[in-house]
């Protein structure tokens, strides 16, 4: 993950912790959505669309290419890794740096995705598209997971940015060929 959005910092290490999200059974489930509450074989074919592989690992493993660490998600080359109990935001945000990242990065590319402030929001931005591509999540809940988890925006909440202060993320994935005018995913990477 880069540096933080113009519009906030999307986490810090210490915001929250996949311990302190993770809910005992008998106090209901998650606050934020984990892969293994969801169908994978989505998740892998969205991926798929961008070149990504999703690889899963053991409970308790490390993630390899994770730049947080703990449970969240990671990038090495073509592969994006997880764990059941990775949260789904994390494997999206992690899908929307290799997609918005440039050619050069994304050839040598291995848990540091790089990029600058304006490419990170696009990345937040990319990310609640994404989730609308996924039936079992949709973009209420991951704006809501996004929340939840600790991202930072200047006008309070990630929808409220998503709708009123992102005009400059929409821009740069228009103009990067990631999406239209409209917000439809063109399915591509970022060619330059």
């Amino acid at each position: 993950m880069a540096g933080p959005p113009a519009g906030g910092a999307p986490r810090s290490p210490a915001a929250a912790t996949t311990a302190s999200l993770k809910a005992l059974s008998e106090l209901g489930p998650p606050a934020v959505l984990l892969l293994r509450g969801i169908d994978r074989v989505p998740v892998a074919l969205l991926l798929d669309r961008y070149g990504l592989e999703l690889s899963l690992v053991a409970h308790g493993e490390e993630i390899p290419g994770s730049y947080w660490g703990d449970s969240e998600a990671g990038l090495r080359g073509e592969r994006l890794f997880a764990r059941l109990d990775t949260p789904v935001h994390s494997i999206l945000h992690e899908a929307a740096h290799y997609i918005c990242m440039s050619p050069e990065r994304r050839a040598g590319l291995d848990r540091d995705a790089g990029g600058d402030d304006l490419e990170e929001s696009a990345v937040c931005y990319l990310q609640v598209l994404l989730a609308g591509e996924l039936p079992a999540v949709g973009r209420a809940r991951m704006l809501a997971d996004m929340d939840s988890w600790g991202y930072s925006f200047r006008l309070g909440t990630t929808r409220a940015w998503f709708e009123r202060d992102a005009e400059d993320a929409r821009a740069w994935l228009e103009r990067c060929g990631v999406a239209d005018a409209t917000g439809r995913l063109t399915l591509a990477l970022r060619a330059g």
